[in-house]
């Protein structure tokens, strides 16, 4: 760079231009002194990101399309099972609360398949997370922010039409008490079935990058494990294997919500002949596998994006 000696040598040459005099600017860089709001702060905008983007919400009006329909979907035979109570004056509601999500199971499983890669698959395709992970968030914050968003999105399309159909029984004038105590079994059911839902969901999504082949392969799982136990819980109820029919019901996750909310909350089960969990070790089965699915998914979360972190 030439300094001010050397264009002044330069000017005194004849036909040589003199260069510019060498300035020093002070831009004014300086610390930032501002309050830091610190990982609290940073995992709950991802949390409250990521649901809203759940239901397309901050994004274009076609991300707002089908989880819209899939919540009017579930909302729409609550409204229909309140008309038909109210207007025939029966005495209780012809689907119980307990029941409702089982019946739904469909919708469940398609708005978690498309809203489950949507939450994570694009941070690996487009290789973000680095981003998320330089500070102050961390890993465990980060899958802790995706897992409750998800689990909140799934509530919330469960609950909506449980409040509908509660409503709807008290307008309709049905016993307080009864309708109480059947939503509030519902609610437990349903908050657990969210869980395990977006872990299940969640881990395979962070497996791909590729929305794609989430979508598809959390369908093909949700679809096969419970056409593969509604098969064999046939065969079983033409044998009167009753026994068999309920441990069957721990190998696909909307059953295991059946035997769960049967065997503790006292729920009808949707097996055939209602045949739920059959004794105290089929029903502690139940729990310890859902609560192990649970813990288990959010362990499995960790360890791969501890690897995703650093690509």
């Amino acid at each position: 760079m030439p300094t001010a000696a050397t264009a002044a040598t330069a000017a005194a040459r004849p036909g040589v231009a003199a260069g510019p005099a060498d300035v020093i600017h002070n831009i004014g860089y300086r610390a930032y002194d501002g309050p830091r709001l610190g990982r609290g702060y940073a995992r709950m905008s991802l949390y409250s990101q990521s649901l809203r983007g759940a239901y397309g919400l901050g994004r274009s009006a076609k991300s707002k399309v089908l989880p819209m329909i899939l919540l009017a979907a579930m909302c729409v035979p609550a409204l229909i099972i309140v008309a038909v109570t109210i207007f025939t004056d029966r005495t209780s509601l012809p689907l119980q609360y307990t029941r409702y999500a089982v019946v739904t199971q469909a919708v469940i499983t398609l708005f978690l398949a498309s809203q489950a890669p949507q939450s994570v698959s694009r941070d690996l395709r487009f290789k973000t997370t680095p981003l998320y992970f330089s500070r102050p968030i961390e890993v465990v914050d980060y899958v802790a922010a995706k897992f409750a968003a998800l689990a909140s999105a799934l509530f919330l399309l469960t609950v909506l039409p449980l409040l509908i159909l509660y409503v709807g029984a008290l307008l309709g004038k049905l016993d307080f008490t009864d309708q109480t105590a059947g939503f509030a079994k519902a609610l437990v059911s349903v908050i657990l079935l969210s869980l395990l839902f977006a872990g299940i969901g969640l881990v395979i999504a962070a497996v791909t990058p590729r929305r794609g082949f989430g979508v598809a392969a959390i369908i093909t799982l949700f679809v096969i494990t419970y056409g593969a136990v509604s098969a064999l819980q046939g065969v079983a109820s033409t044998q009167e294997k009753w026994d068999v029919i309920g441990w069957v019901g721990l190998f696909s996750p909307i059953t295991l919500i059946d035997g769960l909310q049967t065997w503790f909350l006292g729920a009808t089960s949707a097996f055939p002949h209602a045949a739920g969990p059959p004794d105290v070790a089929a029903g502690c089965a139940y729990l310890l596998v859902v609560a192990g699915i649970i813990a288990g998914s959010f362990s499995l979360l960790v360890r791969r994006y501890r690897k995703a972190g650093l690509s």
